[in-house]
């Protein structure tokens, strides 16, 4: 056993654990919230609007007109916020109950607060991540001032947008759903609405695009208040530095690609060229360079102005040894569409950078579209960051909350964990030593089922300086009116989000116990009802 967690153990077992301040700390919040709701419950629909209308206003008075960006925001809303947590959280609850048949458990109410105050909440799958971002969500939306709600993919921003919006009108707010494929004129009534959920692709994406406009007018994001970001440790550590970027064509021939794709197959594997497969490279032997120097004409190809030539050579290279037709990628309709590595879902609109796909093309014959060149971007992380104040929710906090606390300087970290034992009734508090963290143990909510992600290891030292198997670029094709205001004469723009590094996954779940905890988590015969785990006791694989 590590000394420091010893000595944690045994102050802890005299004043107690950080943890159990912070516990006593939130738990007269829960009590007020829960003394509300006998007379919430006599409240009508009408009256519920009347009083989300009065929480508004208040709201509003005290915040006044204050700027997003004056440096005095953060602390100005989080005094006028306040005093209406309590009022808000007990209608969001009743809102859950009467519109869902979802009351939310006072483990939800500790979530919620935590959520609030711009830490991270960790919850198991099935724990009410959905219903729990609720609560913080119309608090805030109380400002007028907007809240985004980030997840991971399409699907879930549709499905929790429309699971969720009977409580959210209930409390007369509106809501909106940022997915692809949506006009600007229905993405600005979207980020118009008091919540708005959406992926993070397209966050950042229209971010670049307003940007890129010529009249704040045409722009459709009205600021950065308040973001509750789903699976926080995967798109702030996984993804941080991922690079979202809207690229046009540049000014190009392709017949280089077609000149050079012409002589790699006279090339002779292990004579003229080596391939490393655990590393996705292919590198020219002497004997190599010098075949290819003699069929491109060229008396030294490593001298400057050969540059470039040398580059696609290389590319060409990776694209005949490294690249293969209905596994890397397929050629449909004449075009060359990459295969997700991890899901083997075709990925249409994607294209590999630095030459590669044009490369592939000319390989496979197909018309190959020119090279593209960057004209605006921004990573996740730089992103995220201009929110006043940001949360989130994940699985996995414990084994990471560090890394997003260093990244991101969210301070600390609070985590809501909710054991079926509760179902008799039974409220049960956690404690873990040696970190800053909230853990409550509260019940499963029984209505909850979410989607389960499994995400296999991957190198994470990779980085952009080693050219592998995740250098590609995800490319979504924007309106062509970017390219024109750009200065460019092509019909359309690509958006591509570049994989810059491989995405650092979660570590598998190590199997283990306690003393007084069975391999199942619960309490062993004989011992409390909880008892803190051990730092061994690693977390799941499933987030």
């Amino acid at each position: 056993m590590r000394v420091d967690t010893m000595i944690d153990r045994v102050v802890a077992r005299f004043i107690g654990t950080k943890h159990e301040r912070d516990v006593k700390q939130i738990q007269p919040l829960v009590d007020a919230i829960n003394a509300l709701a006998p007379e919430y419950e006599q409240l009508s629909d009408a009256q519920f609007l009347e009083k989300t209308a009065q929480l508004r206003t208040q709201v509003k008075e005290r915040l006044g007109d204050l700027p997003l960006d004056d440096p005095q925001y953060k602390e100005r809303c989080k005094e006028a916020l306040e005093p209406a947590l309590v009022p808000a959280f007990a209608m969001v609850r009743e809102a859950g109950r009467r519109k869902l048949g979802m009351r939310h458990f006072d483990v939800q109410l500790i979530g919620g607060i935590v959520l609030h105050e711009g830490k991270i909440a960790e919850m198991k799958t099935g724990e009410g991540k959905t219903l729990v971002a609720t609560l913080p969500a119309v608090l805030n939306a109380l400002t007028g001032r907007g809240v985004h709600i980030v997840t991971v993919n399409d699907y879930l921003a549709r499905r929790d947008a429309e699971w969720m919006s009977p409580i959210y009108r209930a409390l007369g707010m509106t809501v909106g759903v940022i997915v692809h494929d949506l006009s600007d004129a229905e993405r600005r009534a979207a980020y118009g609405a008091d919540i708005t959920y959406g992926t993070n692709n397209e966050f950042g994406f229209d971010y670049l695009r307003d940007n890129m406009k010529f009249d704040l007018v045409e722009c459709v994001q009205r600021g950065h208040q308040f973001g509750i970001v789903d699976e926080v440790d995967s798109i702030l550590i996984d993804e941080a530095r991922t690079p979202l970027i809207i690229s046009g064509p540049a000014e190009e021939s392709t017949d280089k690609y077609y000149r050079i794709d012409k002589i790699i197959p006279k090339l002779i594997q292990d004579i003229d060229y080596t391939v490393e497969e655990k590393h996705r490279t292919a590198t020219l032997t002497e004997e190599g360079v010098s075949k290819t120097e003699k069929l491109l004409g060229l008396g030294n190809m490593y001298d400057p102005q050969h540059m470039e030539t040398i580059h696609h050579v290389y590319q060409a290279l990776r694209a005949h040894t490294l690249y293969h037709r209905d596994v890397e990628y397929v050629v449909k309709n004449g075009e060359v569409i990459i295969v997700d590595e991890f899901t083997g879902r075709e990925m249409p609109g994607r294209r590999w950078s630095d030459g590669l796909h044009q490369a592939v093309e000319a390989k496979e014959g197909v018309k190959i579209e020119r090279e593209n060149q960057t004209l605006a971007t921004i990573t996740f992380q730089n992103y995220f960051r201009m929110y006043k104040k940001l949360s989130g929710m994940t699985g996995t906090a414990e084994n990471r909350g560090h890394r997003v606390q260093q990244d991101l300087q969210t301070g600390r970290f609070a985590d809501s964990h909710e054991s079926p034992a509760t179902a008799r009734g039974k409220s049960r508090r956690g404690l873990s030593h040696g970190s800053r963290k909230i853990r409550s143990r509260g019940q499963r909510h029984p209505a909850r089922r979410q989607q389960l992600r499994v995400r296999p290891p991957a190198d994470s030292r990779i980085g952009p300086a080693r050219a592998g198997r995740h250098d590609f670029d995800r490319e979504i094709r924007a309106p062509g009116q970017f390219a024109e205001k750009s200065g460019h004469s092509a019909p359309g723009v690509e958006c591509e989000a570049a994989r810059a590094g491989s995405q650092s996954h979660r570590a598998s779940r190590a199997q283990g116990s306690s003393d007084g905890i069975d391999e199942h988590g619960r309490p062993r015969h004989g011992h409390p009802a909880w008892r803190e785990p051990r730092g061994d006791d690693a977390r799941s694989l499933l987030a």
